[in-house]
């Protein structure tokens, strides 16, 4: 399901990066711009994955953004914009069980 056909109200994004510095940044410049309330960094985490044909390990950075259904695909476009990877992780997951303080501020925190 794409961040589009989100119904859920509030999501968190996660992408992740083998540079702290660049996921530091991206996060900061997320939260600045309110595409998400918050930004947390994770790490390093180990990724195995296939890539090109290959098993590749990687040591990485993960990113966890919290914004609002709406402003999901809007965040995952920008992020997609300046992720340096080929083929990026972005994965976008409906919240649930949001408190309604929480809930508020991250609604707050996101308005254009």
């Amino acid at each position: 399901m794409t961040p589009r056909s989100m119904p859920h109200e509030f999501v968190q994004l996660q992408t992740t990066l083998d540079d702290r510095k660049q996921a530091e940044e991206l996060i900061r410049e997320a939260v600045e711009r309110r595409l998400a309330a918050c930004g947390q960094l994770l790490g390093p985490v180990d990724s195995t994955y296939w890539w090109n044909g290959a098993v590749e390990e990687a040591s990485e950075w993960m990113c966890l953004f919290k914004t609002t259904g709406a402003r999901a695909a809007q965040l995952e476009r920008w992020i997609a914009e300046r992720h340096p990877y080929e083929v990026p992780e972005i994965v976008t997951v409906g919240l649930t069980g949001v408190s309604k303080a929480y809930g508020e501020w991250i609604e707050n925190e996101t308005e254009e």
